[in-house]
């Protein structure tokens, strides 16, 4: 019983490490464009952030019940716990190198291909559910589909409305606007991304006997809202450079249009008790309003490697924690 308990320990804290990084990681998606246009100043752009995140974070448990239990059973696993430390360890690495080197990759990639490569490798083929692998994976490929196009519509229709008017004060008025929506952004962030380490937490505890259902306890979700604020507050300032200016120049119009699209797509999939990445949604409702403004404004040799990074992210985490489970169990 000891050893469980020092073992859950573990994992407990590779959970909230996880959001802790995913924090600092993704911050990137809430702020980028709003501190790029100067619509807010980078120390208070964080702290907005952070402080947003915390109450999304606090407010929905579906895509962290999704989490625990569409890729695998947690109850049936007589190694669950063994799983989940070689999947968190394997999404760690792979965040932590992506952010090394300024690559907006997305933790929701991450995670849910070292659980499935933790799975595989841990507890079978047969441990696998391959419908609500397959479901996650849809959720995957299509959120940044629609949030290009929806970012490429909204900036079309926003290129109508302010035809006549002034760029200057269409601008300065976007600019203001673009606080509204960085709160938004950092919200709907806080309720998707950090229930994933809610889940997996939850995952550990059903596979070891703690919890009999999937039922997120009070104390994980403080623990990973809080961890995902503190990482937050840290900032991720090599991916808000990539997000705010190496894609294309924005302009507060554009950062209001691309924020209020990665943010209702995000929201939408939470209310659907689905994990998306937000990565994907920011970064493609930026591409999709750069689109918009002029097709040639686009950086896209840029947005190539980020579209590389995303196909390649889920087959690496699932190989390295397979890899991992191999060498310590």
């Amino acid at each position: 019983m000891e050893t469980t308990t020092l073992v859950l320990g573990l994992v407990v804290f590779l959970a909230l490490s996880f959001d802790f990084i995913n924090g600092f990681h993704d911050t990137a998606n809430a702020i980028a464009t709003s501190v790029s246009t100067r619509a807010l100043k980078p120390r208070t752009a964080i702290i907005l952030a952070a402080s947003m995140n915390f109450v999304g974070a606090m407010m929905f448990t579906g895509v962290a019940k999704t989490i625990g239990g569409s890729i695998a059973d947690p109850s049936k696993l007589d190694n669950g716990i063994q799983i989940v430390i070689a999947t968190l360890i394997s999404a760690i690495i792979w965040n932590l190198v992506t952010w090394w080197f300024g690559i907006p990759s997305s933790s929701s990639h991450a995670l849910i291909g070292a659980l499935a490569g933790g799975v595989f490798v841990g507890a079978g083929s047969d441990a696998l559910n391959y419908g609500g692998f397959r479901d996650i994976i849809l959720a995957l490929v299509l959120s940044p589909l629609i949030a290009f196009v929806g970012g490429y519509l909204i900036m079309q229709l926003l290129k109508v409305i302010f035809a006549k008017r002034s760029p200057h004060n269409v601008n300065k008025g976007f600019r203001t606007m673009q606080i509204f929506t960085a709160a938004l952004q950092s919200f709907t962030h806080g309720t998707n991304d950090a229930q994933k380490a809610m889940g997996i937490i939850t995952f550990a505890l059903v596979s070891s006997g703690r919890l009999n259902e999937m039922e997120v306890p009070l104390w994980v979700k403080v623990s990973a809202a809080t961890a995902m604020a503190l990482g937050t507050s840290v900032g991720g300032w090599k991916i808000i450079k990539t997000m705010g200016t190496k894609i294309f120049k924005i302009e507060p119009i554009n950062g209001f249009a691309a924020d209020f699209t990665g943010a209702t797509v995000i929201f939408g999939a939470t209310l659907l008790h689905l994990p998306i990445s937000t990565t994907h949604a920011i970064t493609s409702a930026i591409l999709g309003v750069g689109s918009a403004k002029r097709f040639s404004a686009v950086k896209w040799s840029l947005a190539g490697r980020i579209v590389i990074t995303w196909f390649i992210t889920i087959p690496i985490t699932a190989v390295l924690s397979g890899l991992i489970f191999k060498i310590l169990f």
